[in-house]
């Protein structure tokens, strides 16, 4: 079995958008702020990682928004990434991440047990006092972008 810690591994990083605000949550580790996402598990779809690590950090159901063909069942559509890139980690350790942009789907509450990880929905005006880089705020902006104005029409559910 490869080491979690070396080699090139796909991962997910879900910019969910609601009300001008973008969903982050502080990384204890790493000491930054990050959106929802993880690595993409064995035999696990790309979407299906999304939905569940949105899930997981911050206890909020939502749906990817992108590009989907809506014409075809079989083979099964995934949605496009907005974005792929190649993430140094450390030495010998590489990601390779799918980003994807989304809407929540139901409640808008983060769940008490993530409050310790200061989750929460964050707006431009908020990003300066918490000292989000450059290359996290970018997709904020991109997300935002995309996804003001856009209705529950243009949305792909799962």
């Amino acid at each position: 079995m490869q080491n979690e810690h070396t080699g090139r591994h796909f991962t997910v990083a879900v910019f969910v958008v609601w009300e001008g605000r973008v969903l982050l949550h502080h990384h204890r580790k790493l000491d930054m702020w990050l959106p929802p996402g993880g690595h993409i598990e064995k035999d696990e779809l790309p979407d299906d990682a999304a939905l569940r690590e949105v899930w997981e950090e911050t206890g909020v159901r939502v749906a990817l928004v992108g590009e989907r063909r809506e014409d075809v069942e079989d083979p099964v559509q995934l949605h496009r990434p907005a974005g792929v890139q190649l993430e140094d980690i450390g030495p010998g350790h590489q990601h390779i991440d799918l980003i994807y942009f989304a809407r929540p789907t139901g409640s808008t509450d983060i769940h008490k047990n993530f409050s310790a990880d200061k989750v929460g929905w964050y707006a431009r005006e908020d990003w300066d006092v918490m000292e989000v880089n450059a290359e996290v705020r970018g997709w904020c902006e991109r997300a935002l972008s995309a996804l003001e104005g856009t209705h529950g029409s243009e949305q792909s559910r799962r």
